[in-house]
């Protein structure tokens, strides 16, 4: 399967401290609104920083996007993910319409309650 770009969703107190803290660490702001969230790129690494916008810590990926936000020519769409666990008994905490196209996401836990976020925007 093909899940796109990766990155690490991080719920944070104070999203100006974080920002400042992992700027130390060589990441640079790659995008969001500085007010509730902002992404961070360090070469292929993305973290995002996420204030007030829900609770722990989630794995995300984007299909039909790679690191840079850019879409990619070949990918999985977000239903063909879904069809796919669902046929291997995974449990999803929210589904999308298998009847629609484009943007959609899916959210599961892995094993040790790990949240996952698939999130298709094209």
């Amino acid at each position: 399967m093909k899940l796109g770009a990766f990155s690490v969703s991080l719920n944070v107190k104070d999203l100006h401290v974080s920002k400042t803290f992992y700027e130390t660490l060589g990441f640079t702001a790659f995008a969001g609104d500085s007010k509730n969230y902002v992404i961070m790129k360090n070469e292929n690494a993305l973290v995002g920083l996420f204030q007030g916008m829900f609770q722990g810590n989630i794995l995300t990926f984007n299909p039909g996007w790679d690191e840079n936000a850019a879409n990619v020519e070949s990918f999985d769409d977000v239903r063909t993910i879904q069809n796919h666990l669902k046929a291997n008994n995974v449990t999803l905490m929210s589904e999308v319409d298998v009847n629609t196209s484009g943007p959609a996401s899916i959210m599961l836990t892995d094993p040790d309650g790990n949240m996952i976020y698939i999130d298709q925007h094209r």
